[in-house]
């Protein structure tokens, strides 16, 4: 890092710190002002904030790492952003008719309180586990690549970077809340996207093009079956990313993901109108298209370079783990260290930061909600609005110190944290997938079917991780079904049948039990929306949302015929 790269991070903050100054000045006199924006936000800041919330580490180390060991495998997770369009499309009108702050609480509103609870505490765990502990680590892991510095004042510099991370994110989510996650975004977002961009120029142009890549990718056998690194479709019998189990359990992954987290929703929450979080979502898709080429082929650059230098005599571009492999996980960070000149690499460590930081401050803001109206605001519904707000905030500081607390644990885990993020992930998703996709496709869906499609999926769920936990520290363990069906099963084809029986549980117990009243779901099912209603929703899109959303759905398409 040389002077003029600490002359562009400082214009950075500057800029950052200028826009947090500017939303803390605005009043946040109530819960809906501090955790949706005031429900104003343009379809540019909703675009943008999805996308910048959902890049965090699992690209900048996951995805880049992923593109670097096995290639296009990964991409079937990135390119499965199109369902962003089936939240605008289909789950917005049920949302915005639903005032819900959280997902929670519109399950709440489909089915019974002890759905609410239910999908309160599976986010609220997860959140903590995963996402605000995998950021962290990853944050810290980067940033001591990127400045090469293993120490300072005696202390690991991992730990300085990720506390330093983690605090500065924490104090403008807590005094500015969601409009200050929403408008730093759109400051993070074009940031992000330019410095990634200049990775992907300067790796090709180091390595020789693009038909370079995929000749050094395309050389490289990934499984008995011919599959190479560049293949996205693999043989159904590979060992890790089976075509049928991709597309399957990717599908439901995706669906969970962006359709009914919170993470995710609550900036379309955010919207103006309905038009405004449609065109918000459609952004969001055009945007969500780039992280392939933004961060999993840049991975599959610095494999290609490290193999060239290879081929030359040389060391290697990737560093090396004591294993005697090369450092996957350091692809991005490496191309950052090594390829780019002074000023450009503060520029890109500008883009890390906001990458690392709006995903962050997304995760806080949606915790703090979580917990604020599911839990407190339940219990104590005639707290004072700006009660609320203080309670936000303080909730906020203790998902922060729980972040940290959990580092260790995932530091402990390094090498598998990406597995780790998709392992919990595609047991968390398929329950609660099932549940919401029934509650507004089927009327006849009971509460009773979407509580227990829900529980079914949390106990299957947990039981798969137990079983994963116990049989990788086992040292001689007999076969069985159970072990079959919990650990050996490829994880991909589990999510699917785990769906699968989630969907059966919620349709068999809801014909079994006593059938929603027509006042109950009144506008939150298809079927049962007003006259109004309907035409509200039609008034909110035009030919241009429809041209938009099929070109999207046409560039998803020739990625996956290209990559076939």
């Amino acid at each position: 890092m040389e002077a003029l790269d600490w002359v562009v991070i400082g214009v950075f903050f500057l800029a950052l710190i200028g826009i947090i100054v500017w939303v803390v000045k605005q009043k946040q006199n109530d819960s809906a002002d501090y955790f949706l924006g005031g429900r104003d936000a343009t379809w540019i800041a909703i675009g943008a904030s999805i996308f910048a919330s959902n890049i965090g580490s699992e690209h900048l180390i996951g995805l880049a790492g992923a593109g670097a060991s096995s290639g296009m495998a990964m991409a079937h997770w990135e390119i499965q952003g199109w369902m962003i369009l089936i939240l605008g499309w289909v789950f917005v009108p049920f949302y915005t008719r639903s005032m819900v702050y959280t997902m929670p609480e519109f399950l709440e509103r489909r089915y019974n309180p002890q759905s609410r609870t239910i999908l309160s505490v599976i986010s609220l765990v997860s959140y903590v586990l995963t996402k605000v502990a995998v950021t962290v680590y990853a944050g810290g892991l980067v940033f001591q690549q990127v400045f090469g510095i293993k120490e300072l004042w005696g202390i690991d510099f991992f730990w300085i970077a990720a506390i330093g991370l983690v605090l500065l994110t924490a104090l403008y989510t807590i005094f500015g809340g969601m409009k200050s996650v929403l408008y730093t975004s759109v400051l993070q977002t074009p940031i992000l996207l330019l410095g990634s961009l200049i990775i992907l120029v300067l790796g090709f142009k180091e390595l020789g093009g693009w038909d370079e890549m995929m000749r050094a990718c395309g050389a490289v056998t990934v499984n008995d079956y011919g599959d190479t690194m560049t293949n996205l479709i693999r043989s159904n019998d590979d060992a890790n990313f089976p075509w049928l189990g991709a597309l399957i359990g990717s599908a439901i992954i995706g669906f969970w993901y962006w359709c009914t987290d919170q993470f995710i929703v609550q900036r379309v929450l955010s919207g103006k109108n309905e038009t405004e979080a449609r065109r918000g979502t459609i952004f969001g898709a055009y945007l969500k298209l780039l992280p392939v080429f933004l961060f999993l082929i840049p991975g599959m650059i610095a494999f290609a370079l490290h193999q060239k230098y290879i081929g030359a005599g040389g060391e290697g571009f990737l560093p090396m783990l004591a294993n005697g492999n090369a450092n996957a996980d350091a692809a991005f960070p490496t191309l950052v260290a090594k390829l780019l000149p002074a000023g450009v690499k503060g520029l890109v460590v500008c883009g890390i930061l906001a990458a690392l930081m709006s995903s962050l401050a997304s995760l806080f803001n949606s915790s703090a909600m979580l917990f604020t109206i599911d839990f407190y605001k339940r219990f104590r519904p005639e707290t004072p609005e700006k009660k609320l707000v203080g309670i936000g905030q303080i909730a906020t500081v203790v998902i922060v110190i729980l972040g940290i607390l959990w580092i260790p644990i995932m530091r402990s885990v390094g090498d598998v944290l990406y597995t780790y993020l998709q392992d919990v992930q595609s047991v968390l998703a398929p329950g609660i997938a099932a549940a919401f996709l029934l509650g507004i496709c089927w009327k006849r869906t009971s509460a009773q079917g979407g509580m227990w499609g829900l529980i079914s999926g949390m106990v299957i769920g947990l039981t798969r991780l137990g079983a994963k936990v116990y049989y990788s520290n086992a040292s001689e363990v007999a076969d069985s079904t159970f072990k079959y069906l919990f650990y050996d099963m490829n994880w991909l084809f589990f999510c699917g049948w785990m769906f699968l029986f989630c969907i059966i549980v919620v349709i068999v117990v809801s014909l079994a039990t006593e059938a929603p009243t027509t006042e109950k779901i009144q506008g939150l099912v298809f079927g049962t929306a007003t006259k109004e209603q309907k035409a509200a929703t039609r008034a909110s899109w035009n030919y241009w949302d429809i041209i938009h959303t099929i070109i999207i759905l046409a560039i998803t398409g020739a990625f996956y015929w290209y990559f076939w």
